[in-house]
């Protein structure tokens, strides 16, 4: 057993790195956080602009609420939609201020590299479980190594978003012209409108965030006349899913995917699909963008585009760590089969925990959304649900670990062996059966990430 004098290290200080680190204070270990950002919520400050699908009774932690209101914090409406924004300047940075909590958090510090003191990952050893982890950080004043009995990596996957290119990899063309390209959702109505009013803007991707560009584009073309919206799908469009409408258990979730679907059914915005990027160019001030259609070689000029395709996890920094990782997700070999989108995409996953994000290496954990790796069906109520879980293993009650504290939302759609079922029973659970059969919990403890219904909602990678 690794030193428990060591604390146990937290990658990330956002919304799941916080809550993580809240929850093994509640069982009377210690936590040290390391966020790469200047400020704790990093990430969520970069969408700050991004209102969530769900309001507040769902977006905290139990373990976190605990600690704010140790100092008399005035929870917000639980009724409010926040925009990320709000959810750092309302939770999360009161939270990181608590007495009980600023003393275990580093800004500043990147991780770039974790592994066992003096055993790296070929190497067994006598105790191998039993050496602490070292962490390699990056600070304004050099690299330092910190010991840690156990670490949880809940540092997200916003700086990784994935590329334009069809195969995977940036199109030929696409990091010369990156100027031009915004990934994830820029912030069309306020400090990017200039760079999008009165022209044409090519958006990639299927999902909430595409769908909230288009959205936030649309609304900008009825005030900037010349503003055109391309869409480019890699399905072809009836076999694009546009969630779960009014079945879907988050009502704004659902209202989204529909608004977007009637975009497209009405004409305000130009469909390509299926439309394969081979690769990108610059001509005569615009980018031409090149890929494929029905197979034929096809050619679309834009001003700019927005590359909303998802993100993927970095795993650059832990090539020292035995990891367990499917080959395909990228998330552990228990959890990829829940979340695996070519096997379905409900969005309706079982709360999970410790045994389900267990590495071959004792003791590390991803937490949030970088475990789901490559899938794009995280919400953070998962994330606040795994780190429970974990805490309560790490302090030695395993049976609280086991235990399901957890009622996530169905969306209302489930799409297997990429067709439409067109029922709303879940590809989660057993045939027949609405959703997994869980222990209920109250509302405040089943929180999800995403657009809410203000006026053109919006969502982004909120969950990391």
């Amino acid at each position: 057993m690794t030193d428990a004098s060591f604390p146990i290290a937290v990658i990330g200080a956002g919304p799941v790195g916080l809550a993580a680190a809240a929850q093994l204070l509640a069982r009377g270990l210690q936590p040290l956080v390391l966020e790469a950002g200047p400020e704790v919520g990093h990430a969520v400050r970069a969408w700050g602009h991004v209102r969530m699908f769900s309001p507040w009774a769902f977006n905290t932690d139990a373990a976190a609420r605990a600690l704010l209101a140790a100092e008399g914090w005035s929870a917000p409406d639980p009724a409010h939609y926040p925009t990320g924004a709000e959810l750092v300047a309302d939770y999360l940075a009161p939270l990181a201020a608590t007495a009980a909590l600023r003393g275990h958090i580093r800004t500043g510090a990147t991780v770039v590299g974790v592994a066992r003191r003096d055993l790296g990952r070929l190497h067994d050893g006598a105790g191998r479980d039993a050496a602490p982890f070292v962490l390699h950080v990056e600070t304004c004043c050099g690299v330092a190594a910190i010991e840690a009995r156990a670490v949880i990596d809940c540092s997200g996957t916003w700086g990784a978003p994935n590329p334009a290119g069809s195969h995977g990899m940036p199109a030929p063309g696409e990091a010369r012209n990156a100027g031009r390209i915004a990934y994830g959702i820029p912030d069309l109505l306020g400090a990017e409108r200039a760079a999008h009013a009165g022209r044409t803007t090519l958006v990639v991707g299927a999902g909430h965030s595409a769908m909230n560009a288009v959205l936030d584009l649309v609304a900008l073309a009825k005030t900037a006349p010349g503003t055109r919206i391309l869409w480019a799908f890699r399905r072809p469009l009836g076999a694009v899913s546009f969630g779960g409408g009014a079945r879907d258990g988050l009502a704004q979730r659902g209202a989204l995917g529909a608004r977007a679907q009637a975009l497209v059914e009405a004409g305000a915005v130009t469909a390509l699909a299926p439309f394969l990027i081979d690769r990108i160019a610059e001509q005569d001030g615009a980018l031409a963008v090149t890929g494929r259609q029905d197979a034929r070689a096809t050619t679309v000029r834009a001003d700019r585009m927005i590359v909303a395709t998802g993100f993927r996890p970095d795993l650059s920094f832990l090539r020292e760590v035995r990891l367990g990782l499917d080959p395909a997700v990228e998330a552990t070999p228990a959890l990829a089969p829940l979340i695996d989108p070519n096997l379905h995409a409900c969005g309706s996953v079982r709360p999970h925990g410790e045994a389900e994000l267990r590495h071959p290496e004792s003791g590390f954990y991803i937490a949030g959304m970088k475990s789901y790796g490559r899938a794009p069906t995280f919400l953070l109520a998962t994330g606040h649900e795994q780190v429970r879980s974990i805490a309560a293993f790490l302090a030695g009650d395993v049976e609280a670990a086991r235990r399901v504290e957890l009622v996530l939302p169905e969306t209302g759609v489930c799409v297997t062996d990429r067709a439409p079922t067109g029922t709303t029973t879940s590809c989660c659970g057993p045939a027949g059966v609405a959703g997994p059969v869980l222990a209920p919990v109250a509302a405040a403890d089943s929180g999800c990430c995403g657009p809410a219904g203000a006026p053109a909602p919006k969502t982004g990678g909120c969950c990391g």
